[in-house]
């Protein structure tokens, strides 16, 4: 089965990729701002940090880089991850008309929702790029391997999306759940403001295997030395096994519920 589902996804890249096409000019289709809307999510999370960082309403450790550039290179990974775990769900209940008239690869849809995603990650890396230079770090040679960190965002979101899809197919609450969840997650991961010294809340951000992911891209986009890669490359190794269980849940069980929700 898992042979037969890579195969599927081999051979689904040209329709995974005219379903992305479509979804991405739908997305911008009768907007004014078109595609700028891509750079908003990012920019406004960040910016309203900044401000509360910067009239002192909120007080932050240091952070050993410019307030800005930290919670943007944050901001700008947890949108990815975000967007990755809603990306399965979103895909598949987008299609959901078409999976009960006919019969195609379902894996074509994460192939599509993964192209989405690399769209849009390639606008905001374009706004990552300014926001290094604008605050004087310059281009590392570290900046290099910042995809790997990008990788290991959509690895870990995917992942997720895969398992939860299948009850956010059955329940509408999921998707709630999951935007309320994540909203949480947020403040339990160093997204706004640096780990703190000590504490519980120290233990809770460090055991979060989410942290590794935001740590390791903000060290190699800036040019530090990633404290936390060990730990980042135990959260890929074990992702990897998950994603294929994944997958193959999500190969069962979509066409029992599709027929299950058009009877």
């Amino acid at each position: 089965m898992l042979k037969e589902s890579f195969k599927d996804i081999k051979s689904s890249r040209f329709l995974a990729w005219q379903l992305a096409v479509r979804d991405i000019k739908a997305q911008y289709r009768q907007s004014y701002f078109g595609i700028l809307w891509a750079f908003v999510t990012p920019l406004a999370t960040a910016l309203v940090w900044i401000v509360l960082n910067g009239t002192g309403t909120v007080r932050l450790s240091d952070t050993g880089i410019p307030y800005p550039l930290y919670v943007f290179t944050g901001t700008l990974l947890w949108s990815i991850i975000t967007e990755a775990i809603n990306s399965p769900m979103a895909s598949t209940n987008a299609a959901r008309g078409i999976l009960s008239k006919i019969n195609f690869p379902k894996e074509a849809l994460i192939l599509s929702g993964i192209y989405k995603l690399l769209f849009n990650t390639s606008i905001k890396i374009i706004l990552l790029l300014i926001f290094v230079f604008l605050y004087g770090v310059g281009l590392q040679w570290s900046l290099l391997f910042f995809p790997l960190a990008i990788i290991g965002g959509l690895l870990i979101g995917t992942t997720l999306g895969l398992f939860i899809t299948p009850l956010g197919l059955l329940y509408k609450d999921v998707g709630k759940i999951i935007g309320f969840a994540m909203q949480f997650l947020m403040y339990i991961t160093p997204v706004v403001y640096a780990i703190p010294k000590d504490g519980i809340m120290k233990t809770i951000m460090e055991l979060n295997p989410l942290t590794p992911i935001i740590l390791t891209g903000r060290d190699l986009a800036v040019g530090n030395s990633p404290e936390y890669l060990t730990y980042f490359l135990i959260v890929i190794a074990a992702c990897i096994p998950l994603f294929v269980i994944a997958l193959l849940l999500y190969r069962i069980s979509i066409p029992v519920l599709v027929e299950r929700l058009s009877g």
